[in-house]
């Protein structure tokens, strides 16, 4: 425990709706602690983005004290308090298993275990001091008081903090199998806050890596997005093929990598460099640009595939092949309608960018994705250094945004037709009965 005089902890730097909701458990007489993140950054100097707070209260009398909250999950039951953007997740201090009551342990609906040990629900509550050490990692396991300005440490968390160790509380191997995204949680905390794993924590994750496989694919999205749109997605990438987890975010990738595709993996690298450099620049980005990074090769591939096989137009090819890699890739990680569209807008402006004769450059260049399509040209202009056509296709689009109405025209006369695409100006096009998207 820390005295109001041995840390740097401040109502200051906690976030007004957070206090809002301390204050208000306190008055009713419930006790109520930040926990976790909160206070772990303020610890290591950081500004804290997350203001978890734990009680004693259920979720349903956390719900008859506030109006604007509202209760959510299975897994856990848990408590988001909402004030304008900013939720405050409140959740009851956890129990212990074995020491709950038999009609808890025997209810499916309280407590319920996987053939594999992990935990598919976990509602039995129980007091701070077990909370502490149900919680997964020591630096996380430490809470703040707004009664007494204190902080408690039930598992020399503070310590872990000093010295920059990633911990996990208890036995290693029963907390990986009862949640095997812990393994992920270990990987991200390491590179977030430039700690190292701790001989112990890190010791099964490879041999305890298949336990993924068990994790849904909605939750394996929301992974996705805390350890790739977070920042450090480089570092978290290379800490992912090292401890064989990446496989189980994109399993056609992953193979493509094994098989020692440099280019793939140059590509990927220099795409997740770019969008940590906009995240740690507050620049917006979106997953579907990464998505469609890691996709766009293999996709290729099916191309190829598909067209061995058959002769097939190119467009048809190419939803051929987007049938065939998405299914797949949905079974890894559930990706939402509003991101596959992006995706898919950014591929088929790869040729679209292309075909810049008459008023099609026009046409491509008031496409409401055509920035993200031409930053992805960009890229591939990058790593594919031999394709000379796709370099000056690149300056070319860079240069048509800087110049004037005029000298954009002057560009567009001046370009030919890609090879194979030029049409006879007397020949007049039947007209089809399947319309085809440009």
């Amino acid at each position: 425990m820390l005295s109001r005089d041995q840390h740097p902890i401040s109502r200051q730097l906690l976030s007004p709706s957070a206090l809002k909701v301390l204050y208000r458990l306190n008055k009713h007489g419930y006790d109520a602690y930040l926990v976790g993140g909160g206070v772990r950054d303020i610890l290591l100097g950081l500004e804290p983005k997350d203001f978890d707070i734990t009680t004693n209260a259920t979720p349903e009398q956390i719900k008859d004290l506030f109006r604007n909250c509202r209760l959510i999950g299975r897994r856990f039951r848990l408590a988001h308090i909402v004030f304008g953007r900013e939720i405050i997740e409140v959740a009851t201090f956890r129990g212990h298993h074995e020491s709950a009551p038999e009609q808890n342990k025997n209810c499916k609906k309280i407590s319920k275990q996987s053939e594999h040990g992990m935990l598919l629900r976990d509602n039995i509550y129980g007091s701070i001091e077990e909370d502490a050490e149900r919680r997964d990692f020591t630096i996380n396991a430490l809470y703040y008081s707004t009664k007494d300005f204190k902080v408690y440490d039930f598992a020399n968390g503070v310590k872990d903090v000093e010295n920059r160790v990633v911990r996990l509380i208890g036995d290693v191997e029963t907390r990986y199998r009862e949640d095997p995204v812990r393994m992920l949680r270990a990987i991200r905390f390491a590179t977030k806050l430039n700690m190292k794993i701790e001989e112990q924590t890190e010791a099964p994750i490879k041999s305890l890596a298949p336990l993924m496989a068990n994790i849904p694919a909605a939750r394996m999205f929301e992974e996705f997005l805390k350890m790739f749109i977070s920042g450090k997605a480089v570092a978290n990438f290379e800490q992912l093929r090292e401890y064989q987890l990446f496989k189980f975010f994109f399993p056609a990738v992953d193979q493509a990598l094994n098989n020692h595709d440099d280019q793939l993996k140059r590509f990927i690298i220099l795409a997740m460099g770019n969008t940590d450099k906009r995240i740690n620049n507050n620049q917006r980005v979106t997953p579907a640009f990464l998505f469609s990074a890691m996709l766009w090769y293999p996709l290729q591939d099916y191309i190829k595939q598909i067209n061995a096989s058959n002769a097939l137009a190119p467009q048809d090819a190419f939803f051929a092949a987007l049938n065939e890699i998405m299914p797949e890739q949905q079974r890894s990680i559930a990706i939402p309608k509003r991101f596959q569209g992006i995706m898919k807008d950014i591929w088929i402006l790869q040729d679209k960018l292309a075909r810049r004769e008459g008023k099609r450059a026009f046409k491509c260049y008031e496409h409401p994705k055509f920035r993200a399509g031409y930053d992805f040209l960009l890229l591939r202009s990058e790593i594919e250094t031999d394709n000379q056509s796709l370099a000056e296709l690149a300056k070319w689009w860079t240069d048509f945004q800087q110049v004037s109405p005029e000298a954009q025209q002057q560009m567009i006369k001046t370009t030919q037709a890609p090879q194979g695409r030029r049409r006879n100006p007397r020949r007049r096009r039947k007209p089809s009965a399947k319309p085809v998207a440009e």
